[in-house]
């Protein structure tokens, strides 16, 4: 009689088809060799001699980049192990912005020194405790090595802030980091606010418009929104702005009914009575001040119509971020219905215009002194992949503004700081036992 093997131990604790791996050459040093696997990928894009990658995504979405963590987002690792090396990497880029590549390449060959000595029998804790002495040993030294006044930097210097930035943009645009890292400078000094420690990245925006080179590139002092204005009005100056969040239009009845009429004038009256009320509201939008009403919804002709003959233009922003992003440019609070705007809801711009660029409609919001809080880089380019990644680089500009807000001080480039690092640590790691 056949006897039925039944799992044991924790794999009677699985479901079916799940393994356990256990021991040295199946749990460690696989994990080890995923890792690497996945630091060999992005260790070629680095610095500003790397090598493109091309990415097509679970979409089919194409990525043209040597942006570290572009790639590893897009590459859906499933390996557990080579995902903490993903995680590793889009924590850098979410707290620095940049240094994604070097984080995974990095761990790659820390594993690498690290597999040789288990394989000579080192047990991982011991391995693990003299890393973490090394890191210990590397702020100290890292403190020595910072030159000297770089902590008194001024962060509205425009020369000083491009000197620095220049680093991390030619790492993603070599040979164009003079023109880029001049006009993110110009951006994020605009924006910077009394206290440079709260520096918001979000306050920089990007707008990509096909057509055109880099040099065509410009910083304005606002917003840019893609697509041409509602109503017959294309530019204002020096004007208030209401801003609507639900749509500019009649409010129906949620109930349904039959009107009975008896007469052809009680037919017109029935019409003009929703006309007037759409009228009275209009009319009470123009009487606060307000030359701009900018609805997140729809826009009724009736409506539209009513704009046109009180010389109000008319904006239409769908997107809920856009909306918020335009009351922070103008210093607007958005109103959940069509209502007469009181004072403190009216915001401010110094000009609103449509126009054309490279074959684009847009509708550029200047705002000089009110609001003060957002500034947009034009991006122009003759694909939409070169503007993608032009648009990382000014993301890794924007953070790098980020962190010398945060701490000015700098340390020699060109490698000398790691080199003596790795000198230092060898003199070290002499004097260490174990």
């Amino acid at each position: 009689m056949a006897i039925s093997m039944q799992p044991h131990g924790i794999q009677s604790m699985l479901k079916e088809g799940h393994k356990h791996l256990s021991g040295l050459d199946e749990a460690v040093l696989k994990n080890i060799d995923a890792c690497k696997q996945l630091s060999t990928i992005t260790r070629t894009s680095l610095g500003p001699d790397g090598m493109n990658k091309m990415v097509i995504n679970h979409l089919d979405k194409l990525f043209v980049t040597n942006d570290a963590a572009t790639i590893v987002n897009e590459l859906e690792v499933q390996h557990p192990a080579a995902k903490i090396l993903v995680l590793a990497g889009k924590a850098q880029q979410e707290e620095i912005g940049d240094g994604a590549n070097l984080t995974i390449s990095f761990a790659g060959e820390l594993l690498q020194n690290a597999e040789e000595l288990v394989r000579t029998g080192l047990h991982p804790s011991e391995i693990i405790s003299g890393y973490t002495k090394a890191i210990t040993k590397t702020l100290e030294i890292l403190e020595e090595l910072v030159e000297k006044g770089s902590e008194t930097m001024d962060v509205r210097n425009k020369e000083q802030v491009v000197s620095r930035m220049k680093a991390a943009v030619a790492s993603k645009q070599y040979g164009l980091e003079d023109i880029l890292s001049s006009h993110i400078a110009d951006a994020c000094i605009q924006v910077c606010p009394k206290n440079p420690v709260n520096f918001d990245v979000d306050n920089v925006r990007v707008s990509k418009l096909v057509g055109g080179v880099l040099h065509n590139c410009t910083v304005i002092r606002g917003m840019v929104l893609k697509g041409d204005a509602v109503g017959s009005i294309k530019r204002v100056e020096k004007a208030k702005v209401a801003v609507f969040a639900t749509g500019v239009d009649s409010s129906a009845t949620e109930t349904k009914g039959t009107v009975l009429i008896h007469s052809a004038e009680q037919l017109e009256n029935y019409a003009k009575t929703e006309e007037a009320k759409v009228e009275e509201l209009i009319k009470a939008v123009a009487d606060s001040g307000a030359k701009v009403i900018v609805s997140g919804g729809a826009v009724g002709e009736m409506a539209l119509h009513f704009c046109d003959r009180y010389k109000l233009m008319v904006l239409k922003i769908s997107s809920k971020f856009e909306l918020r992003r335009f009351c922070r440019t103008t210093g607007t609070s958005a109103l959940l219905k069509l209502s007469q705007p009181k004072p403190d809801d009216l915001g401010f711009v110094d000009s609103i215009s449509v126009e054309e660029i490279g074959g684009s409609r847009v509708t550029v919001v200047r705002s000089e002194d009110g609001g003060n809080k957002v500034a947009t880089v034009v991006l122009r380019g003759s694909t939409d992949s070169i503007l993608d990644d032009l648009e990382r680089a000014v993301d890794d500009g924007v953070n790098t503004y980020k962190a010398m807000c945060r701490d000015s001080r700098i340390v020699p480039g060109a490698a000398a700081t790691e080199i003596e690092l790795a000198r230092r640590l060898k003199e070290f790691s002499f004097k260490e036992t174990g």
